[in-house]
Formats: C-alpha cells, structure tokens, sequence
C-alpha cells in the first residue's frame, strides 16, 4: 500500500522559502520487526536478520514524506523501487530529477523500469567514503536518515503491531502529520515542579 502526499505540504514544513516544488528527493527502505500476531504480509530481511516488514519511504528535501509504502521485509528493495515512485508522477512534481539512494536501491530492473516511465529522473546512489566506520552523515541522504528517526519516538512504531499493511501505513502517516503540525504549531511543555503536598 502506497500513499503520496499525506496532506501537509512543504510550504507547511519550511515556511515561504519551501513553497516551490522539490527538484529531489531521497528513498529509504529500513525495516521494523512485526509481533508474533503480524499477519501475512511479513518476511525475513536477511540483510538486518529480521523478521517483519519494510518500511519504503520518499522524502523531499525537507524529510517531508511523498509516498510511504509497507511490504513484506523479505521484499527486494530495488524491486519494490519502481511501485514506490509509481505513486509519483512527472505532472505531480515536475522539478523532480534527482532521486537520492544508496547501493541496495540501485537495480537493473529500477534503471529499465525509470528509462520507460520516468525518462527525467535519474538515480543518485550516495556511498559511504572508503575506509570510514561506524555512522557517517552523507550528503542529502542524512535528510531521510533523520525522518528514518523521527517515528522512534512514538512507541506505537517500536514494533508493527498491526496484522496488515493498511493501518501500519496510516500510523506512521498519523504520526508524521502530527510532527509537521507540531512545527506549524509548536505547544510548549508545562514547567515541571515537584508536588508540594502528599496525595
């Protein structure tokens, strides 16, 4: 299931300054470990030795999601590359010509599926500099790396604790929207103070 646009744009995320339409955008595929009740759209990521499902993400510059589309985490992430921007098209962002991703996404049948639907587009695969270990921020992929972090701060996305794809994708689109509108809106914190008097 694949969802563009979830209704905030980047006008909303960035102010004045964000209001044309991104000429980029990055694509991730982490996955999230699935409970034992997970349903059947679930596999094993033998990459991360996992068992769940992937969650395939396309951010604008900002981090701003255009499309979220949940698998199967044994899924192929250059196979399901091509569904993913199938929910983008030319009309919708037509300054789009750069798709940001790293070496898992780049795949023969991506290239032939981009050369026949998105003859504009081209894949920008980022590489770790050699010889570096451990994190390393890379230049524009640090942009989704950072919404990669973002749903860790709500326990509901910890674990897939759905048994299908659709309301698994309409959590994290819940929780991003509630992150935008707090950006729109910030709501700060009560002070906090110790109880002064006993229960």
């Amino acid at each position: 299931m694949g969802q563009a646009r979830p209704g905030l744009t980047r006008a909303d995320a960035g102010g004045s300054r964000a209001r044309a339409p991104p000429s980029a955008a990055c694509i991730e595929s982490p996955s999230v470990k699935t409970t034992e009740m997970g349903g059947p759209e679930r596999g094993e990521d033998g990459g991360k030795k996992s068992n769940g499902r992937k969650r395939h993400l396309l951010v604008d510059t900002l981090g701003v999601f255009l499309v979220v589309l949940r698998t199967s985490a044994g899924l192929d992430e250059g196979v399901a590359a091509p569904i993913l921007l199938g929910h983008v098209t030319p009309q919708d962002f037509p300054r789009r010509g750069t798709i940001c991703a790293d070496q898992k996404d780049h795949h023969q049948a991506l290239d032939a599926w981009m050369a026949e639907h998105r003859a504009g587009w081209r894949i920008a695969v980022t590489r770790r500099p050699a010889g570096t270990k451990g994190f390393t921020p890379l230049a524009k992929r640090w942009v989704i790396e950072r919404t990669n972090a973002w749903p860790g701060r709500y326990r509901r996305h910890r674990k897939d604790y759905e048994r299908s794809i659709e309301p698994s994708t309409a959590m994290i689109q819940i929780s991003h929207r509630h992150r935008m509108l707090n950006r729109l809106a910030p709501c700060g914190r009560p002070e906090f103070h110790y109880r002064q008097e006993a229960a």
